[in-house]
């Protein structure tokens, strides 16, 4: 299973397509830091960081798991002495590309996104909300990676819908038990994250592990 987890890392990083969500994240970030971010504010602005990366660490992990043909999936099954070997390989892969890009969109900012250094905790949080945000993004993109949408087109709507979709649900009163992407932002931004952030992770840990699982279950069935 490590050796599959590199075949997948090293085939993902010899292709075009690790280079589109990183010009992504790049271009994110740009835009939140184009501007110093004021003392007091590092926290609300890596919780906005955290919940609109979620698109780009989607982006990420269906890019990883389209970059083997049907074909070679087989193969990597076979070799691997079960199927279940070959999709706990391409999870761990898509969770380890997104946890660099996370990594990048944590510390960019403390040397040129934020005029002065964030407090320990504000640190932790902001480190919490972007693994939360990279777990919910790995979720919705096995959901909408090739083995279950084969059509890129379809594939690709799903995936940006699916994230458009989120955000409005968690616009509603029954958002912080959803995907509570813009709950955390909004709890960052009026001081209250700490209290909040245990509700928060647990529902977004929920609804990330019943994608997962329902992704591990179609894939049962499919090449």
């Amino acid at each position: 299973m490590t050796a599959l987890v590199r075949f997948k890392l090293a085939a993902y990083a010899r292709s075009h397509r690790l280079f589109q969500p990183l010009i992504g994240l790049f271009a994110m970030l740009a835009v939140f830091y184009s501007s110093a971010v004021p003392p007091g504010s590092e926290l609300s602005s890596y919780a906005d960081s955290a919940g609109l990366l979620v698109v780009v660490f989607a982006w990420a992990a269906r890019g990883l798991l389209d970059t083997e043909p049907a074909t070679q999936r087989l193969i990597s099954m076979t070799a691997a002495g079960r199927p279940g070997r070959e999709v706990g390989a391409g999870l761990l892969a898509a969770l380890a590309v997104n946890l660099g890009m996370a990594a990048i969109a944590i510390v960019l900012p403390l040397g040129i996104g934020f005029a002065a250094m964030p407090s320990p905790g504000d640190l932790a949080q902001g480190i919490a909300l972007h693994l939360l945000g990279l777990i919910a993004g790995t979720a919705l993109g096995t959901l909408t990676s090739r083995p279950i949408l084969p059509s890129p087109a379809v594939s690709m709507l799903a995936l940006f819908g699916g994230y458009l979709a989120l955000l409005l649900i968690s616009l509603t009163p029954v958002g912080r038990f959803t995907l509570p992407i813009m709950p955390w932002m909004r709890a960052a931004n009026d001081g209250a994250l700490g209290e909040a952030l245990p509700t928060l992770a647990a529902a977004t840990l929920f609804w990330s592990v019943a994608g997962v699982a329902a992704y591990v279950r179609l894939r049962r069935t499919r090449p």
